[in-house]
């Protein structure tokens, strides 16, 4: 398996030849947090099939959007796809199949469907046990709460970040991303990476588990900290950061502008680059412990000179001083940004067929970077390439397809 072809690189479907592209994936998921991880797998290379119900059969709303729409082109690329009725025997069984000839099984169902379906951990490694299986769940493959629906929103509440964003004493306010699905999605793929580079050395697949509420969780990280540790509960502070004062949003004469003069250091040269080397004398502000306990009044001596020049004029300046600035921008703005342009954060592919702008990974590799090489596939559009690469013939093919086995 570790010196398999890619079919899918070969054909001009599906993962590009990088990195990962020993490993082949087979792709369960639905909706946002399993797709997050296999296109962390599938940008860099390995070599994914997409699964999913045939056409006609009732599966509701599984990929969370039109297929056609924005979520679904930037979470869907780079993979082939197959289309497999795993409510039936026939569909099991050629997905075990599959799984003999894979490396990596990813899923996000509720943790008690796949066991029901037949394709749990168990069953699964039973027929490879160098699969590195991986699982996504709302709260966990046990427990008390395993059994109950996940979504990202439930999780914000739940793993404790709604009670410190937004303003203080506005009330619970979700992140404008669900960055507990991202979160989950991306811890997966890392638990991947880390199997599979222990299966090097064990020669033996495991089962790889993280949930939306544990991610939630681990990304609370110092204000986490600030409870297990210390015994503080944080609290909402609006665009203030919690400890680092003065942190936050000014309005300058134009918009708004976020600084960052954290430290003794930095808030020397703030102070100085603002105009107003006097706050550097004023016992309220003499060193970080005093700036927390005076950061009302703070903020309202900034804020009256912030606002005596524009956005632009801000942030040169304060950089200039080597104090952190920077513009707030909507989302068209960042993309139009020089620094954003530069790093190629929005990349465009055009295979003659179609052209289509994603989000690109932000990591770079020297050699063996990642790359978007195929568009999302339509529902099921290399189902008869991929079978015949299982040993499965043209009828046999053909069969299935009339029966709704795929």
């Amino acid at each position: 398996m570790l010196d398999a072809p890619n079919p899918a690189a070969e054909s001009g479907a599906g993962a590009t030849a990088g990195a990962l592209s020993r490993f082949k994936v087979l792709d369960l998921t639905r909706v946002r947090s399993g797709p997050t991880c296999v296109r962390q797998l599938a940008d860099w290379g390995a070599q994914v099939v997409k699964i999913e119900m045939p056409e006609g059969l009732d599966q509701g709303d599984p990929m969370g959007g039109p297929r056609g729409g924005p979520d679904f082109q930037n979470l869907h690329r780079n993979k082939r796809g197959l289309t497999l009725n795993l409510k039936s025997a026939e569909g099991v069984a050629i997905l075990k199949k599959l799984v003999r000839e894979a490396d990596v099984l990813v899923e996000n169902f509720r943790p008690d469907v796949k066991d029901r379906l037949g394709i749990g951990y168990k069953d699964l490694s039973a027929e490879n046990p160098r699969l590195v299986y991986a699982s996504i769940s709302g709260f966990g493959q046990d427990g008390p709460y395993a059994g109950r629906p996940g979504f990202d929103q439930i999780a914000q509440g739940m793993g404790g970040l709604m009670s410190i964003t937004g303003l203080p004493g506005q009330g619970p306010v979700r992140v404008g991303i669900p960055i507990a699905d991202l979160c989950a999605g991306l811890f997966a793929a890392q638990g991947i990476m880390v199997a599979l580079l222990e299966r090097e050395v064990s020669g033996k697949g495991q089962w790889v588990q993280t949930s939306l509420l544990q991610a939630q969780a681990f990304m609370l990280d110092f204000q986490a900290a600030r409870w297990l540790q210390a015994g503080e509960v944080p609290k909402q502070a609006g665009n203030n950061h919690p400890t680092s004062i003065p942190t936050g949003v000014f309005k300058t004469k134009d918009g708004h502008i976020n600084i960052a003069a954290t430290g003794n250091a930095i808030w020397k040269r703030f102070a100085i680059a603002a105009g107003a080397p006097e706050w550097l004398e004023d016992p309220r502000f003499k060193d970080s412990a005093a700036r927390s306990e005076n950061r009302d009044a703070l903020n309202a001596l900034i804020d009256e000179k912030i606002a005596e020049r524009t956005s632009e004029e801000w942030v040169t300046a304060l950089n200039e001083a080597g104090v952190p600035a920077g513009p707030i921008y909507s989302i068209d703005q960042m993309f139009e940004d020089p620094q954003v342009k530069h790093l190629g954060i929005a990349t465009t592919l055009d295979d003659g067929a179609k052209q289509q702008t994603y989000v690109a990974q932000p990591i770079g590799l020297s050699r063996t970077p990642a790359r978007i090489a195929s568009h999302p596939p339509a529902i099921g559009e290399h189902s008869a390439a991929v079978l015949r690469e299982a040993g499965y013939t043209d009828d046999e093919i053909a069969d299935f397809k009339n029966r709704q086995v795929i």
